[in-house]
């Protein structure tokens, strides 16, 4: 059974950083991309970042191509997110997934598992 745990979320201050974990179980990871998305409430998912299967390639949206890295451990079927000078327009569910297909990192449609999300709350 495919399961990821995502951890590191809480409650941070604007400015501050935060490091989301995700944990992947049940299959090989490490030859498939990985992303992370967000969704705030009343709002669509959004994609935050994604990485290839060994880590050599990276994408981001531009608002957070200066501020977050996206990395993988694949000894370990680990991703990481480090969020740094967060923002209050950050706050939102944050989820990892696995890309199962699709033709693009950025579409949520492409990936085929989810995580149960961690909960990212900025103050300003």
């Amino acid at each position: 059974q495919v399961q990821l745990v995502e951890s590191g979320g809480g409650l941070a201050q604007a400015g501050g950083s935060l490091r989301l974990s995700c944990a992947a179980s049940g299959r090989t990871f490490s030859r498939y991309g990985m992303g992370w998305f967000r969704q705030a409430p009343g709002k669509e998912r959004e994609f935050v970042a994604a990485i290839s299967w060994n880590g050599g390639t990276t994408y981001y949206t531009d608002s957070m191509k200066n501020r977050f890295s996206i990395s993988r451990d694949n000894a370990k079927n680990m991703m990481y997110l480090q969020m740094d000078s967060l923002k209050p327009e950050d706050t939102a569910v944050y989820y990892c997934a696995v890309r199962t297909g699709g033709t693009s990192s950025y579409d949520p449609v492409s990936y085929g598992y989810w995580g149960q999300g961690t909960q990212v709350t900025v103050s300003s």
